[in-house]
């Protein structure tokens, strides 16, 4: 149910007083006893720190309590939300900042709100342990979900019928965003903003976060499989090198020879830092790189190509498709006037 016309103008004047001089997408974060302190401050520094480099249409922040008070986040933080379920009504993305324990069962009052967001059009996103709340909904029936991949077989046996991907650090399926450990949600933050207000947007949020604007790889790099320190220097500094040049020639026998390994050596280091083959890891720098500048730029697709290592556009083409579903032109007219947009903000 939505606001009557008294409680629509309460709501916009509480939000008002929340969020003074933005009329960007409202972003609502759950809050709930037992909150996961962590998922909950990624969200908040993502969306609710003050930004006005982006702009009066930038985003707007509350928190929603969907546990009657008082309420402890971990770390034994008493807190108090910005209102209740009235501000999940409205909101244009909700978040839901881990969950309690996989043997907590979901409310129904609670899937029952986040269906009807759903259909009036709200986005649905959840970091780490918060996959249990989105998975409940039943709007995950028969799709892609991601978690931490320590609880991946926990989810898997709770909701069998809902895919769990357990390798990625994100999934976007029909309007409900999962992501995995805790630090994924920071790169599915940084995606919502990417594909909201373009790359430059997202790399400026990154920035001030100082770290990169996307990662590439999945969760197979973090699970407990060490790499040496002295492999990891040499290695990060390969990464930022490619990343800085992605147009050279960065074959394996090159990237051994950069990074002082044998290929053999390389080949064994780079899958367990990336989760990636060299090969692979290089083609989604490349595309990430055409991304931004089909973006930012008005350069011919066939620039776009070189620029960014392919070569030429039958190879720009192919590898788009594969990773996006999408023709470079087709990513250009879907995203640039996005990231026009985002560039004016940060103008």
């Amino acid at each position: 149910m939505g606001l009557n016309g008294t409680s629509q103008l309460a709501y916009m004047t509480h939000m008002d007083k929340i969020t003074p001089n933005l009329s960007g997408p409202l972003v609502v974060a759950l809050v709930y006893d037992g909150l996961c302190t962590f998922e909950f401050s990624i969200a908040a520094e993502i969306f609710g720190l003050a930004r006005p480099e982006m702009g009066e249409s930038w985003y707007r922040f509350a928190s929603a309590a969907i546990d009657p008070g008082p309420m402890r986040a971990q770390g034994r933080l008493r807190v108090e939300t910005d209102g209740g379920t009235d501000l999940i009504e409205q909101a244009d993305l909700i978040i839901v900042p881990g969950w309690k324990s996989a043997a907590t069962p979901v409310p129904d009052t609670l899937t029952d709100i986040l269906r009807a967001a759903h259909a009036r059009g709200a986005r649905l996103a959840s970091i780490c342990s918060g996959a249990f709340v989105l998975a409940a909904t039943g709007l995950l029936d028969g799709k892609r979900i991601a978690t931490h991949w320590r609880y991946a077989e926990t989810l898997a046996l709770m909701h069998p019928a809902c895919e769990v991907d357990s390798q990625v650090l994100y999934v976007e399926e029909a309007r409900i965003l999962t992501s995995a450990g805790s630090a994924a949600g920071i790169d599915l933050m940084l995606h919502i903003i990417r594909t909201d207000f373009g790359t430059e947007a997202a790399n400026s949020v990154a920035r001030r976060l100082v770290m990169p604007p996307h990662r590439n790889g999945g969760q197979a790099q973090f699970i407990e499989r060490p790499v040496p320190a002295t492999h990891q220097g040499r290695l990060s500094d390969l990464l930022e090198r490619v990343r800085a040049e992605p147009s050279a020639d960065w074959s394996v026998n090159r990237l051994a020879a950069e990074a002082a390994m044998s290929p053999r050596t390389l080949l064994r280091r780079f899958a367990e830092t990336t989760g990636l083959a060299p090969g692979e890891w290089v083609t989604s720098v490349r595309v990430e790189e055409a991304k931004r500048l089909l973006e930012t730029t008005r350069l011919p697709v066939e620039h776009v190509a070189e620029k960014a290592g392919f070569g030429t556009i039958a190879t720009l083409r192919h590898h788009f498709h594969n990773q996006l579903g999408l023709a470079p032109r087709e990513y250009r007219e879907r995203f640039a006037s996005r990231a026009r947009h985002g560039l004016l903000l940060l103008a």
